[in-house]
């Protein structure tokens, strides 16, 4: 079963980072609904391990690329090369054309070639002066950065965020998965124990198997209810979009099938609303000076949002 191969996934990440199941079942669930991932946390708590070892557990392409001030857009789509021989222009792929891609610490290189993963990101594809290019599927994009350290920094504008159907945070680890961490230090280290437990056809299988979830109307509803809240909200200067509610929607269904399940159900939505629209979100002023944050004022939106009961058809 298909499934089976995404629960082999989720059994290598669990050996490698300890305490955090709740996160690696969204890193999963990401996966499987066709979306790319921030990671936002700071330094020292796994974020670039837990990406390393994601990418060891699929038999796909693997990239990193640390995202420097000085990075250029043709270090992440490639370059023109001029051959003297021939008189002509050759393409040389940059790593994007992988199809797991770590953008490691992406907020510290520039707008511009920050802007350069935005194509991809949404469409899957590449463009130059003179080519299109399909990237292989799956295709996925994983990033990471300091939410804390601003010095160097040039934050993801709102497009960028957009294009991330999740934003998690592993943040630290209680006292007993911290000894336990510590205990096994050695082991953790060792990435070359991790072997693929998924093939490029597993993953594609599985994605396909999301997008046959069955969602009953009243789910979309809700869906739409939720988006309409931060849309009206006073305490968002800006809402969710509507490419948010399709996150919202495959985050759900890609939910309902890591629970074992083939239909969508309100608590699936309302458990992915945070890490799926949270990060799409900016503050009112009057939020700000009062220092709330998009988590607290989007758990608030949802207490007050009618759950619908779904009677089996």
């Amino acid at each position: 079963m298909n499934k089976d191969k995404a629960l082999g996934i989720l059994s290598n990440l669990r050996k490698i980072i300890i305490g955090k199941d709740d996160v690696l079942k969204n890193v999963l669930i990401c996966l499987l609904a066709k979306g790319h991932l921030l990671i936002e946390d700071v330094p020292g708590v796994g974020k670039t391990t837990l990406v390393k070892t994601l990418a060891k557990s699929m038999d796909l392409s693997y990239k990193r690329v640390q995202f420097t001030p000085d990075l250029m857009p043709t270090d992440i789509i490639g370059v023109s090369i001029y051959d003297k021989n021939t008189g002509t222009f050759t393409f040389r792929k940059g790593p994007i054309f992988n199809q797991i891609f770590l953008a490691d610490e992406i907020n510290r290189t520039s707008p511009k070639t920050q802007s350069s993963l935005l194509q991809a990101m949404e469409e899957g594809e590449v463009s130059t002066e003179d080519n299109h290019y399909v990237l292989e599927k799956p295709f996925m994009v994983l990033a990471t950065q300091n939410p804390l350290e601003y010095q160097g920094t040039f934050p993801l504008p709102e497009a960028q965020l957009d294009r991330f159907l999740m934003r998690l945070s592993l943040g630290y680890p209680d006292k007993s998965h911290e000894i336990e961490i510590l205990k096994t230090y050695h082991s953790i280290q060792d990435l070359n124990r991790i072997k693929a437990v998924a093939s490029k056809e597993d993953i594609l299988a599985m994605q396909n198997e999301v997008d046959s979830i069955y969602v009953h109307h009243d789910v979309l509803e809700y869906i739409v209810n939720i988006v309409n809240a931060t849309r009206i909200s006073k305490s968002l200067q800006l809402g969710a979009s509507p490419r948010a509610a399709i996150d919202l929607l495959k985050a759900s269904k890609a939910k309902a099938y890591v629970e074992g399940r083939d239909y969508v159900i309100p608590d699936d939505v309302k458990n992915m609303a945070v890490p799926v629209l949270s990060h799409r979100l900016i503050l009112s002023p009057e939020a700000r000076i009062e220092r709330k944050n998009t988590d607290e004022i989007l758990l608030e939106l949802l207490s007050s949002i009618y759950i619908p009961v779904i009677v089996n058809e």
